[in-house]
Formats: structure tokens, C-alpha cells, sequence
């Protein structure tokens, strides 16, 4: 009754009730394109693709894409290209002054951001989606339509992907700002929950057939386990003391006092959220592209199946490395020590037996410093569970979702999403989603704005 009864108080606000049908909306559109096949291919003959984008590192292309990919989709390549034109960005505002001021500049540089990351984006899924065009003819040469010309194929194949990918990351962006939660997310996390019924179901029959049914709810278990684990990973904060001095206002005509409370400042154990995963597969994506222009490189280059291979060791010792020294970056890049210093300063506002100042950001810098390494050890193992999972004789759709981003999108989006509704909720005067206290979200997942 309880649940009906929240549900209906949802329903009633009329602001947050046309957020979620525009949301529903456009991610039932978004689904609905991802069985869309491309121009110029035969929907029967798509077997070959299907079977080899399930596996390797197009098996978590695949997974981002909720499908899409193995089904030669219109929207094949997914949000993908939209993420790796963002991180360019944000690694251009780091190195380029031009792009430095831009940053600095408020609403006005963030615009003029968006619309070099949309540019970008372009580029990177027309290199895409040459490299999906080359992969197409090598798995699965039949599935292409043989009166149509090789040229006219890959134009308008490559023309498609782009337009699908604008597409989708417009949806993105109009579900941020129209829509409930943040547009990007939601749609990584629909298209990986696309694939989960399918994938515990394989798992759920090989157990069966190989007896062990006990073996399948030990997986279930310890895939809960990971679950709460990710949870505490993405609400886990640091909590520091922060003593407001007392001082004097007028108010009303009347002078009186204000401030000296004592509040916490939180400093969240993962601050940077799934963004050095997502960073970190980016890049490890470029192998798999690169490797569709080489003919036969399955047989004559070492470092590209290693590299195409999630299970090898190489790939997952730098895939760690890379999330590890990803999680330090992003977390200096959305956390100044400096500017939370001056805002307590500026508030009259100082840490227990901490000089304000440079004592304070040398403080704050040092704290953070100290929980991020913990956080990014944790985030880098959570990023390689699949394959230890594997290891285990776990299927290996099925074992993508005991970790990587996967897990992590997953659980960040429904903590985001419910955390949304329920300031909604408190706006209008009626009681939270949860009786022990308010839902926290995460922070860094991927914006429209990155």
C-alpha cells in the first residue's frame, strides 16, 4: 500500500509527471532504433554478426550499445563516440589555454564546449564507423546486400552510424534537460539492462545443464554483494569538521547573532564516480577500431589480441593502471581544494585546529589525496571482475554485469534517478522514497555537458 500510495503522490505532481513520460518517451525511441538495421543489410543473415559481437572487447561495445551493435543497427555505435569526443575535450581544457578560458567562462564557455564536443563527436564516429563498415564485411560478408556497391555501402553506412549517434546524444541531452536524471546515464544504463534477461537466462540454462543449479545461486549472491559493495563505494564520503565563527547581522531592525554551528564537509571516497572507467574503456576501445583495418590481425599481431581480449592479462593490467591514474585526474579536475578553502574562508568558516588558508586547501588536498587511492584500488578491481568471474566458468555475457561500468552505471542511475524524485517529493511537502533518510546520488557520471 505504501508503494501505491508514493507512487500516486509521484503522479500527482504535475512537473515531475511530464518529466518521466518525456523520459519513458524517448527512451522507448531509442530502443526501438536499436532494431533498426542499416541500409544495405539483409536482417536474416546477420548470424555470423551477432555470434562475434558477443564476445571480446565488442562484447562490452555490444553491451553499451544494449545490442545494437551485433543487430547492425542505426544505432550500432551507441553514445560511445559522443563520450571519447568529451574526454578529448576535457583533456584539451587542460593543455590549451584557449580552451582553459573557456572553462573559466560560466554558462557561455559550456555552450561553446558543447558545441566543439558535438563536432568532435562527428569525427570520431565517422573513424568509427568506417572501422564497424570494415568489421561488417569481415564477419559477415553475406549479410551485406551483393547488388549494392562497396562505395555507396560504406557512405551510406558511415552517413547512418554519424546520424544515430547525433541523434541519440540529442536524446541524451533532452532527457538532462527536460527529463529526469541525467540523459547520457540513462540511456548507457537502458541499453546494458537491455541485455540482462537474456544473459541471466543463458547463465541460468548452462548451470542447469551442467548441474549446478546450487553453483547459479552462489552467483546470484555474490553478484548482490558486489552490488552493495559498488553502493558503498559510490556513497561513501569522508566527513570533516567545518566551525562556523559567530557574527553579528541586522535583521528586521534588530542586530543579531548568526553562525557558530558546527557542519561537516563531505568528501566523497570515489568523487570522480565511474567517469575513470568510462575514460579508461575509451581508450582501450581504440585496439578493437584500429584492428578492423588490418587484415588478419588476428593471426599476426600479438599486441592487438591482447588488446582485443578481456580476459588476458595485459589488457586488464592496464586496464587497472589506466582507471587508477584516471580516478586521480578526474578527481583534481572536479575537486579544487583552493575554491573550498576561499568559500570557507569567505563564510567565516574554518576546520578544527586548522589554520584557514593555505593551511585549509593544503588540508583538504591531503584528505583527498589519502581516500582516493583506496577508492581507485576498489574501482580499478570492480572494472576488472568480469574477468575474474570468468575464470570461474561464468558465461561471459552474463559476467560483464558483476562489474566494469557496467555495475557501476547501473547502480549510479538508479540512485540518481530515485534521489531526483524524491527532492521532488520533499518540495511538495511529502515524505522521502525511504524511512531511514534521504537518498544520496553519485557525482561524475557523464554529462551532457562534458
Amino acid at each position: 500500500m505504501k508503494l501505491f500510495q508514493k507512487l500516486r503522490e509521484i503522479w500527482s505532481i504535475e512537473e515531475l509527471r511530464s518529466r518521466i513520460l518525456l523520459t519513458l518517451g524517448l527512451v522507448l525511441i531509442y530502443r526501438l532504433g536499436t532494431y533498426i538495421t542499416l541500409p544495405g543489410i539483409d536482417p536474416t543473415a546477420l548470424d555470423n554478426v551477432t555470434s562475434q559481437g558477443a564476445s571480446g572487447i565488442l562484447g562490452l561495445v555490444n553491451l553499451f550499445a544494449g545490442g545494437a551493435f551485433a543487430r547492425a543497427s542505426v544505432f550500432a555505435l551507441g553514445i560511445m563516440p559522443y563520450i571519447s569526443a568529451s574526454i578529448a575535450v576535457q583533456l584539451l581544457t587542460l593543455a590549451i589555454p584557449y580552451f582553459q578560458k573557456l572553462q573559466k567562462e560560466g554558462e557561455s564557455g559550456r555552450r561553446e564546449l558543447n558545441q566543439y564536443t558535438r563536432l568532435l563527436t562527428i569525427v570520431v564516429t565517422a573513424f568509427q564507423g568506417a572501422g564497424y563498415v570494415v568489421y561488417l564485411r569481415n564477419a559477415d560478408a553475406a549479410a551485406v546486400l551483393p547488388n549494392l556497391s562497396p562505395f555507396l555501402f560504406s557512405v551510406s553506412t558511415i552517413v547512418t552510424l554519424t546520424a544515430g549517434t547525433l541523434f541519440v546524444m540529442w536524446m541524451g541531452e533532452k532527457i538532462t534537460d527536460k527529463g529526469i536524471g541525467n540523459g547520457i546515464s540513462l540511456i548507457i544504463m537502458v541499453g546494458i539492462l537491455a541485455r540482462f534477461p537474456s544473459s541471466i537466462l543463458e547463465e541460468f540454462s548452462a548451470r542447469i545443464v551442467k548441474g549446478g543449479v546450487m553453483s547459479f545461486v552462489i552467483e546470484i549472491a555474490f553478484l548482490v554483494v558486489v552490488i552493495g559493495a559498488c553502493i558503498l563505494l559510490i556513497q561513501g564520503t569522508r566527513r570533516i569538521p567545518v566551525q562556523y565563527a559567530k557574527r553579528n547581522i541586522v535583521q528586521g531592525g534588530k542586530m543579531m547573532q548568526a553562525g557558530g554551528v558546527r557542519q561537516y564537509l563531505p568528501l566523497k571516497l570515489n568523487a570522480s564516480g565511474v567517469m575513470p572507467i568510462i575514460f579508461a574503456q575509451a581508450i582501450m576501445f581504440l585496439p578493437a577500431t584500429v584492428a578492423q583495418f588490418i587484415p588478419g590481425f588476428d593471426r599476426n599481431g600479438s599486441f592487438l589480441i591482447a588488446f582485443n581480449d578481456i580476459t588476458s592479462l595485459a589488457y586488464n593490467l592496464t586496464y587497472f593502471v589506466l582507471i587508477v591514474a584516471f580516478t586521480y585526474f578526474y578527481t583534481a579536475l572536479i575537486v579544487n581544494p583552493t575554491q573550498i578553502a576561499d568559500d570557507l574562508k569567505r563564510n567565516s568558516g574554518f576546520i578544527p585546529g586548522v589554520k584557514p588558508g593555505k593551511k585549509t586547501e593544503e588540508f583538504i588536498d591531503a584528505v583527498i589525496s589519502r581516500i582516493t587511492l583506496p577508492g581507485a584500488i576498489f574501482l580499478g578491481f570492480v572494472a576488472i571482475m568480469p574477468a575474474i568471474v570468468m575464470l570461474f566458468d561464468v558465461n561471459r555475457s552474463f559476467a560483464l554485469f558483476f562489474g566494469g561500468s557496467s555495475i557501476l552505471i547501473m547502480v549510479g542511475v538508479v540512485l540518481d534517478t530515485l534521489a531526483t524524485i524524491e527532492t521532488y517529493l520533499l518540495n511538495r511537502h511529502y515524505d522521502g522514497l525511504t524511512s531511514s533518510g534521504r537518498i544520496k546520488g553519485r557525482q561524475g557520471m557523464a554529462t551532457a555537458s562534458m
